[in-house]
């Protein structure tokens, strides 16, 4: 017997807020009986856990102990920008001249996640 992932649970001061930054990071949608003001929303993956948001009064201390991992469809570089300009903010630089690596963002509550090279990032550079 085994158990399956069924969603990765986010603690968060404004569930349906936050749900809607990850909606737009993913380009997935939320689950459609979700509205402002909800203790708890979702964000429905298409395959895979979903992303489950639950409101808690405190918040967020200290580094995540666990994160998510993005490998976008476009250039890390222009990922990046994008979820810049989506209300991310970058925690750690740790991309290297020769393009590996990655960089540490932030969400609007300061949850942290990377963001990695795409696959063509990765043919571009492999030897």
């Amino acid at each position: 017997m085994v158990s399956v992932v069924q969603n990765v649970a986010i603690d968060c001061v404004n569930a349906y807020e936050l749900a809607r930054f990850w909606s737009e990071v993913t380009g997935r949608p939320l689950h459609p009986e979700d509205e402002p003001g909800m203790a708890e929303t979702q964000v429905m993956m298409a395959e895979g856990p979903m992303l489950y948001f639950h409101q808690v009064p405190e918040p967020k201390k200290g580094k995540n102990r666990l994160h998510l991992c993005l490998r976008p469809e476009t250039s890390r570089e222009e990922e990046v920008e994008r979820l810049l300009a989506l209300g991310a903010t970058l925690v750690a630089d740790l991309r290297d001249p020769d393009g590996s690596g990655w960089a540490v963002l932030a969400d609007p509550e300061g949850n942290e996640f990377c963001v990695l090279r795409s696959e063509s990032d990765r043919a571009a550079t492999a030897s």
